[in-house]
């Protein structure tokens, strides 16, 4: 077995690309019950393409946008990305920075809407968005507050994601260079119990291959 194999291997169920999907559905799908909300999403920022991808979403419009790509300054995803600000507006269809024309192409336009940033390393991986929570109220502090300890899994889950995909890349005929341990390090910085666990076999696993000889 390769060196990149291994790597996959310790990552577990983020070794695969269906792995990492259904990881980052679970994020999405215990976010939508927890907030009673039509719909929640996880989009990542693909930084060479300027995009934001759908890599999860729960709720309306799950059967089609997994995968689909929108630029990076649309609506307010796009402002949060941006910004790096969380943001809840009750009423969105007064909002300027509201992307109705891309709502409508999906089917499902919401009136709330709350997104939070994927922060990581002072870069922003991308954006958990919650539409139409079941209160059918703006989202308050507390609950800004909950839909941050989701955001911060997310980010988590992002970061090692991105490692996942890189170790994947190998066995193409890529290089190393790009996994950053510190970067993962810090991510995982925040974990706790067995996720922090978990985290430091990963990067034990990852500093002894990048230490091995070719």
């Amino acid at each position: 077995m390769s060196s990149a194999e291994d790597f996959g291997a310790s990552l577990g169920p983020l070794g695969t690309e269906a792995g990492q999907r259904r990881v980052l559905q679970s994020i999405v799908e215990l976010t939508r019950s927890v907030f009673g909300a039509k719909a929640c999403s996880i989009m990542r920022y693909d930084e060479l393409a300027d995009e934001l991808v759908f890599e999860a979403v729960a709720g309306e419009g799950a059967d089609s946008l997994v995968g689909r790509r929108i630029p990076s300054r649309t609506g307010l995803a796009g402002w949060c990305l941006a910004s790096e600000e969380p943001i809840a507006i009750a009423d969105v269809t007064g909002d300027p920075r509201f992307a109705r024309d891309f709502a409508e192409e999906t089917g499902y336009v919401p009136r709330g809407l709350a997104v939070y940033p994927l922060l990581h390393e002072e870069r922003s991986l991308g954006v958990l968005n919650v539409l139409d929570q079941g209160a059918g109220e703006q989202l308050g502090l507390a609950d800004m507050a909950v839909l941050g300890r989701f955001a911060s899994h997310a980010a988590i889950t992002l970061a090692v994601v991105e490692a996942a995909r890189r170790a994947q890349a190998l066995r193409a005929g890529g290089g190393v260079e790009g996994v950053s341990l510190a970067r993962i390090a810090r991510a995982l910085d925040a974990a706790e119990g067995a996720r922090h666990e978990a985290g430091v076999a990963l990067l034990e696993a990852l500093e002894t291959l990048l230490r091995a000889d070719p």
